[in-house]
């Protein structure tokens, strides 16, 4: 399928969750995160959940991240430029929702893309290749080719792969992992 089709199914079957069903999914979801190899490196990218659009908790992820005494960054959407810009959790970060319904930070420490090690990505679904569809912005994208080749990039999921992805493009960035409720998906190459 196209990634114009499966952006409105996977919208559409993410929406027919429940809220008790987003809950335990997102909770599956954190604990086999933690069974993840890559609890060696200090500095993590993620995103908070657009609970309207029953997206992922992150927060559960955040949580781990944070017990395991590593640093959490989170993006700031420029909506203007199409681009992130990444900031430091502190306990004094100021967090405020944007038009879209993104929680995020509005001022901190700066963090540059260089020096982020695993990036959780968003989506909506993913293929058996590690390809993913997500909003149709191209934020993601964009950031992903400014961090190291060798970061991590991880995407979260409630639903399994699709076989393929037909419209990929040469600015799409592949996955390492996908992580999903039942299974860790993994990518090389």
């Amino acid at each position: 399928m196209f990634k114009q089709e499966l952006r409105s199914l996977y919208k559409s079957k993410r929406n027919s969750l429940t809220r008790n069903e987003v809950e335990a999914l997102s909770l599956r979801i954190a604990n086999n995160v933690l069974g993840l190899e890559i609890w060696d490196y200090d500095n993590y990218h993620i995103f908070f959940p657009i609970e309207k659009n029953n997206e992922i908790d992150t927060k559960l992820i955040i949580q781990a991240i944070q017990g395991k005494d590593k640093n959490v960054i989170l993006p700031k959407l420029n909506l203007a430029k199409k681009t992130l810009l990444n900031f430091l959790l502190t306990d004094s970060t100021l967090l405020k929702q944007n038009e879209l319904g993104i929680v995020e930070p509005q001022s901190g420490i700066l963090i540059d893309e260089s020096q982020i090690e695993v990036v959780f990505v968003p989506l909506l679904c993913f293929d058996k290749k590690g390809h993913r569809v997500g909003y149709g912005g191209g934020y993601y994208d964009r950031f992903l080719i400014k961090c190291k080749p060798s970061s991590i990039k991880i995407g979260v999921s409630f639903f399994d792969p699709v076989q393929e992805i037909l419209d990929v493009g040469g600015t799409d960035v592949r996955l390492s992992f996908c992580i999903t409720p039942k299974k860790v998906y993994e990518f090389s190459g």
